[in-house]
């Protein structure tokens, strides 16, 4: 055994120079934009989180009898003679960036903030076998935001640490709230959802008190009302003594957010590790990162054209009142009409009456919703786009009336006519109206020879070029291929496009619960699992996701990322070249329209490289 010395243990509070613990009942969604103070207070935070753990070396067993803590007579149920030491495993490969980690989430709420694959879940295993041993009577709970990460956590932490599966419990919102309440009385180890929680706490399942450790996954989902902050504010009014471990790939878009996050979990340490970071470069991988920028080649231009002036109809009528100030459809974003919209409503230019604001509500709400299809056409094609403009037709999408307005547009007309003809042309850009996920993965879905093959946007021939060269070159059963789309539609096209290649690609789409209108229907989270395992398996070597692939989930090893478009948040970004685990060398493919999703690209990188220097300043 080590001794090792160290300060003593400061609450959120004391690091953060506050004097009368207090929390507001609900959290504010928005971001205070003159708080400066509350950003020095941060980054003096963040600051003291990364001064140098003295150095140790690992033991089975680690004394801690010299270190300083809160007294042992204000901590209830503190079990003396266990509380002497902590465990650390040893049948695992010992690193030291967890190890220093581990010590300092035992005596800390902290943020672990590392990229996805060093061992976040080894830490929260560790961390809550120390306090199942410390507190006997007390309870121990991971919380994750979906349940097929429960479940994927429940193994893991078995696994890693052994903690009596007697003593574990999966609580699930499909439990019988009798047996749940039955379960806390007898339990002391709980992987749940934060809205299982919620619900318990509100139904007295059990007194907050009893909680000694509060494991929570995916942590950057806790802003403004989510189910993660509700949870920590309920313990917080009956209870101090427990301990928060928060645990994220990604803490936050920017500066910010991730103050928010801080305050809303009450951390008061952060532990963050870039793939730069000098402990953990020995267990990174090398990446290749390649940047495909695609034109949209005439016939998406042509319909480009003649979207634009059904949008510029709108945007006219919005300048011309002066409630919109971007004259240019073209060179407009999403963001500038919500802005204007939010401005109209706050402060309303006085030459407009009052029975006017119905109609201008009714033309931002159509140009919103108009943008939305122009951006559908310029980054996933004409399906999308044709999906999309049928909702409005049948009323799926849109309100009376921009239905009646864009039916007398003999330009929507003739958009409408051309994508028509086009599908009934080939019948196989259109998705099954199944909805199944099993109907991809088929080898004996038939091959279109080349010639006669659509592509409803340039990307998606430019990525089966990819995808197939990889596939040629590896020549090997072992190599798996990731592709992330952010709309169902372009995966199910993806999908189908790469099952001609059968069976060199067995491919397999994986998107969520909910079903998106009469195009396409959701899967259950065990028919997620069952893909997920799948693909590790080898029955599938191909997956393409939407967001749910980049929650979190054990996907396995992969060579190949491809992103079919880049999105604007810096988290989803960062997530996606992190959702699977790469193997020692991998390659990651960003294939973008030359304009608008280049922009985002650039954007994301940006603040993901912002972000990523916030615990080293």
């Amino acid at each position: 055994m080590n001794q090792n010395t160290r300060k003593t243990q400061k609450t959120l509070f004391e690091s953060w120079n506050r004097s009368k613990p207090t929390l507001p009942a609900k959290v504010n969604d928005g971001f205070d934009e003159e708080d400066d103070d509350e950003d020095l207070i941060f980054v003096d935070a963040v600051e003291q989180s990364m001064l140098n753990v003295p150095s140790a070396s690992v033991q089975s067993n680690v004394s801690l009898s010299n270190v300083e803590t809160t007294q042992v007579e204000d901590l209830p149920g503190f079990d003396v003679n266990a509380g002497r030491t902590w465990i650390y495993p040893t049948n695992y490969p010992v690193r030291d960036y967890q190890f220093s980690i581990v010590e300092a989430s035992l005596f800390s709420n902290t943020m672990v903030a590392l990229p996805t694959g060093l061992g976040k879940t080894f830490i929260a295993a560790v961390v809550m076998y120390n306090f199942y041993r410390w507190y006997p009577q007390g309870k121990v709970v991971f919380m994750a935001p979906t349940r097929p990460l429960v479940a994927q956590q429940i193994e893991a932490c078995f696994n890693i640490m052994g903690i009596p599966q007697r003593d574990t419990q999966e609580m699930t919102g499909t439990m019988n709230p009798v047996v749940r309440q039955d379960a806390w009385r007898n339990k002391r180890v709980f992987f749940l959802t934060p809205q299982v929680m919620v619900n318990d706490l509100s139904r007295g399942a059990f007194h907050p008190s009893v909680i000694k450790c509060l494991v929570i996954d995916e942590a950057h989902k806790a802003l403004g009302n989510h189910a993660y902050c509700q949870v920590v504010r309920e313990l917080f009014k009956y209870t101090q003594e427990f301990r928060v471990l928060a645990l994220s790939a990604t803490p936050g878009s920017d500066l910010k957010a991730v103050q928010q996050v801080l305050s809303n979990l009450l951390v008061s340490r952060v532990e963050l590790r870039s793939e730069e970071s000098a402990d953990i470069v020995p267990y990174t991988h090398a990446r290749l990162v390649d940047k495909y920028v695609v034109k949209l080649g005439e016939r998406l231009s042509s319909l480009r054209d003649k979207y634009l002036q059904i949008m510029e109809v709108v945007v006219r009528r919005l300048t011309s009142l002066g409630v919109l100030f971007c004259r240019n459809p073209q060179t407009m974003a999403k963001y500038a009409i919500l802005r204007a919209r939010d401005e109209f409503r706050q402060n309303p230019p006085q030459n407009i009456r009052r029975n006017q604001f119905g109609t201008i509500e009714g033309d931002f709400a159509f140009c919103t919703s108009l943008y939305h299809g122009y951006e559908l056409l310029l980054l996933h094609g004409q399906r999308s786009f044709y999906n999309f403009l049928q909702g409005i037709v049948n009323g799926e999408k849109s309100y009376p009336r921009a239905r009646a307005e864009l039916m007398r547009s003999h330009v929507f007309v003739d958009i409408m006519e051309e994508l028509r003809s086009q599908f009934e042309v080939f019948p196989d850009s259109k998705a099954p109206e199944d909805g199944g996920v099993s109907r991809i993965g088929d080898p004996a879905a038939p091959a279109a020879p080349p010639a006669a093959r659509f592509y409803s946007h340039p990307k998606i021939e430019k990525l089966e070029e990819i995808v197939l060269q990889h596939f040629r070159e590896t020549q090997s059963e072992s190599t798996r291929v990731m592709i992330f789309s952010q709309y169902r539609d372009s995966v199910d096209e993806i999908a189908l496009t790469l099952a001609h290649h059968a069976p060199l690609v067995r491919v397999m789409s994986f998107v969520g619960q909910s079903s998106a209108g009469r195009t396409t229907k959701g899967v259950t989270q065990k028919e997620q699992m069952k893909v997920v395992r799948e693909f590790r398996s080898g029955g599938y070597n191909t997956l393409v996701a939407t967001c749910v692939g980049e929650e979190g989930l054990d996907i396995g090893d992969v060579d190949l990322i491809v992103c079919y478009d880049a999105h604007k948040s810096p988290i989803r970004c960062a997530t996606r070249f992190a959702a699977p685990r790469p193997r020692l060398f991998f390659t990651a493919c960003a294939v973008y329209h030359v304009s608008v999703a280049a922009f985002f690209y650039h954007s994301s990188s940006a603040l993901i490289s912002r972000v990523s220097r916030i615990g080293f300043r």
